[in-house]
């Protein structure tokens, strides 16, 4: 094996943590996910920083905590002056490169203000979180009455045009539509066609076009200067659409049965109930939904390990595995169901919870190849890991996570963090407006160590309080149950411990600190000084308290 020279940084959009056959899978068989799983480590017990696409994202790209970023929600701004994976690696001499999706809104009013042109190099990288474009597509091209979700220009569909699919939006009509049984193209939104096929030929669809366009980089990037590529895939999420042969390689009698329990809905925490009621809520409560769904999220799973397969043979082929550091892992998961809810939003594991497993050419990770690890890791890890990779010093004044290398090098830490944290900020939801809380308010915030999971909701409300060590489907809320105060408390200090941590003191790291440390009195500066005594000699010296050479 060689050295790390670049980085494949792979992230799927919404795939579970357990739709994979190296982790247990049942009937879904992912043998390219397990391939490099048996090469590299798996981290089994992996946690976004929130559970939703834009502010995951951005807590991967700059390795930092929600709440240090501010990139929340969706489409909200990540704020100029926030260091990225671009910013940590370049400097090393490292490209920083992407091919899909980011969900990353810049901060134009920022920009605008600091005099950053968006066609200048810098001012594009502002725009693009700290990436250089080999291609952008963030995948929702959809209009509805009110215009378009995403209005800038679709490279899928100019690409899909130039295939001869016909109209200005392929993707709508075509990639997310299927054809139905009367031979009608019907709109894939309706989950009620998840079970036919995309009105797309399958080397056309998202995934193999993304997939296309990583081999088309490799090609014309990959013997070039030393890199990091994010390979953002679109898929597995909805619409929940599938091209043949992939929409019938699955059926109703593959779909595990849901992880939900009727207690949950015997008075639950009031957030909890207000997802459960939302309209996505109530779809993925019934069996038919779940039944006809899954088994089409099931082939976008499928079709993307397919698909990680030629990109895998592609790397082999080219002598890149052999200097070519190569993660997978997803922003979120996706309920299916679950708990009675759909899509993701909330801290159990079907939605917080992530696939991640890490292949490191080096040889110092001979020893870890093909195992797992239950240590508690979040997405933030991953920054500071390919820091470490490049660089060596990873910069802890501004990167929150840490390495992973010493895992992945069989040099466990001696010590590791007792408890993961995610957050949510569901402002912008209509559940926020449904149960009257401000902006301010509309918090939640999970603490796990492994065995209690506690989620702390703004605004006076009680917390959800979850024993995965009884109860591993996380069905009984112990929230409210004078009996887990104790626990209840404990958790709290370690979410307290963790809003204490030092987060925006960013431009001056411990180091250089602890440097200055008296360094004042060497420049002039006297104070609380009585006959010079208290001064090293040759300050003394210099103010002429003693003779020069002298003591």
């Amino acid at each position: 094996m060689g050295t790390i020279r670049n980085i494949l940084f792979v992230m799927y959009d919404q795939l579970r943590w357990d739709y994979l056959s190296c982790a247990g899978h049942p009937s879904l068989q992912t043998p390219n996910f397990d391939r490099l799983a048996a090469r590299g480590v798996r981290f089994d017990k992996a946690f976004v920083q929130s559970p939703v696409c834009g502010s995951s994202r951005m807590s991967c790209y700059t390795g930092r905590y929600v709440s240090s970023h501010g990139a929340a929600f969706n489409n909200f701004p990540l704020k100029v002056g926030e260091m990225t994976l671009g910013d940590h690696l370049r400097p090393h001499g490292m490209d920083v490169w992407l091919v899909g999706k980011t969900h990353m809104a810049a901060d134009r009013a920022g920009m605008e203000r600091l005099g950053l042109a968006p066609d200048s190099v810098i001012g594009a990288r502002v725009a693009e979180c700290g990436f250089d474009l080999w291609l952008r597509d963030d995948g929702l091209w959809s209009g509805g009455p009110d215009g378009f979700y995403d209005t800038r220009r679709s490279p899928y569909n100019e690409w899909l045009k130039a295939q001869g699919y016909p109209g200005d939006n392929p993707w709508q009509d075509n990639a997310n539509a299927v054809v139905d049984d009367a031979g009608r193209v019907a709109s894939g939104w309706l989950m009620q066609n998840a079970r036919h096929p995309a009105n797309i030929r399958e080397e056309h669809s998202e995934t193999p076009w993304l997939t296309d366009r990583m081999l088309d980089f490799l090609a014309e990037k990959g013997a070039d200067r030393p890199w990091l590529c994010h390979l953002s895939y679109i898929k597995p999420h909805w619409p929940y659409v599938v091209p043949a042969p992939y929409h019938a390689m699955y059926g109703h009698n593959h779909v595990l049965p849901a992880r939900r329990d009727p207690r949950e809905r015997e008075d639950p925490h009031p957030v909890y109930g207000a997802f459960m009621s939302n309209p996505i809520g109530r779809a993925f409560a019934r069996d038919d939904v779940r039944e006809t769904v899954i088994p089409a999220y099931m082939g976008l799973v499928k079709q993307c390990d397919d698909h990680l397969g030629r990109l895998l043979d592609a790397l082999e082929e080219q002598g890149r595995m052999e200097d070519t550091m190569i993660v997978l892992t997803s922003d979120h998961g996706d309920y299916l169901g679950d708990h009675w809810l759909g899509e993701k939003d909330l801290f159990h594991d079907a939605s917080a919870r992530v696939p991640m497993i890490v292949y490191d050419p080096s040889a110092e990770a001979d020893a870890t190849r093909g195992t797992v690890v239950d240590a508690l890791v979040e997405s933030i890890d991953l920054a500071a890991t390919f820091v470490e990779a490049v660089a060596g010093d990873v910069p802890d004044h501004i990167l929150e996570g840490r390495s992973l290398l010493p895992w992945l090098r069989g040099r466990p830490p001696e010590s590791w963090r007792e408890v993961v944290i995610s957050e949510y900020d569901y402002s912008s939801t209509p559940m926020a407006g449904r149960l009257g809380v401000s902006p301010r308010d509309a918090r939640l915030f999970m603490v796990f160590d492994g065995r209690w999971k506690l989620m702390h909701a703004e605004g006076g409300m009680r917390p959800m309080l979850f024993d995965l060590a009884s109860d591993p489907d996380e069905y009984v809320d112990l929230g409210a149950d004078p009996a887990f105060e104790e626990e209840r408390q404990r958790l709290y200090g370690q979410l307290f411990a963790w809003a204490r941590r030092m987060s925006q003191r960013t431009a001056i790291s411990d180091s250089e600190i602890v440097a200055r440390r008296g360094r004042s009195r060497r420049k002039g500066i006297y104070v609380g000084v009585w006959d010079g005594s208290e001064l090293d000699g040759d300050v003394q010296a210099h103010l002429g308290l003693t003779p020069p050479g002298a003591g």
